[in-house]
């Protein structure tokens, strides 16, 4: 518990340090990938939530997802890709290839589904490689470039802001 403490105690000075540092959204591309960081410590539904995108006019290939649980019981199975605060050093590194790959793609959206403010899921929002970054209210407002005023669980009522600001932002 203490090590957990300590490790996100350094991981929020990192995460101080790239927010001042973050840009702003400079791009007018149409949509054509989407990669969705979710947190299931908090929301179990992301299947529901990617057939949600996709009634919306999305293709699942053009949709990634990555999956961020605090822990994982040594009998859970979790759909890879998947990282958990164990996967963090101390200096915010992630050891993990897949999760490494997946902040490298430069997605069109990165949906950022978590409303609890948990500083290695901001850390993987801000070294994301994404043009635009979409995310909750309640989160740090630096982390995202469009905000949506929803709960987690209204995964269909986010889906539909989602898609009707993307198309007063002519993206797509």
């Amino acid at each position: 518990m203490f090590y957990t403490i300590i490790k996100n105690f350094f991981i929020k000075k990192i995460v101080t340090k790239r927010l001042l540092k973050q840009q702003s959204f400079l791009g007018h591309t149409k949509i054509a990938t989407i990669g969705i960081l979710v947190d299931e410590t908090f929301f179990s539904n992301t299947t529901k939530l990617i057939e949600q995108i996709c009634v919306q006019g999305f293709k699942k290939e053009q949709i990634s997802v990555l999956v961020y649980k605090d822990r994982i019981k040594s009998k859970e199975e979790i759909a890879p890709p998947f990282v958990s605060l164990k996967n963090f050093s101390w200096s915010g590194e992630i050891n993990k290839h897949e999760v490494n790959d997946f902040l490298a793609t430069p997605f069109d959206v990165l949906i950022n589904y978590y409303d609890v403010n948990k500083y290695p899921l901001l850390l993987m929002s801000i070294d994301s490689k994404a043009k635009f970054k979409v995310g909750f209210e309640s989160v740090d407002k630096r982390a995202n470039h469009f905000i949506i005023k929803a709960g987690v669980a209204e995964y269909e009522a986010f889906t539909f802001e989602f898609v009707k600001y993307l198309k007063i932002l002519n993206k797509i």
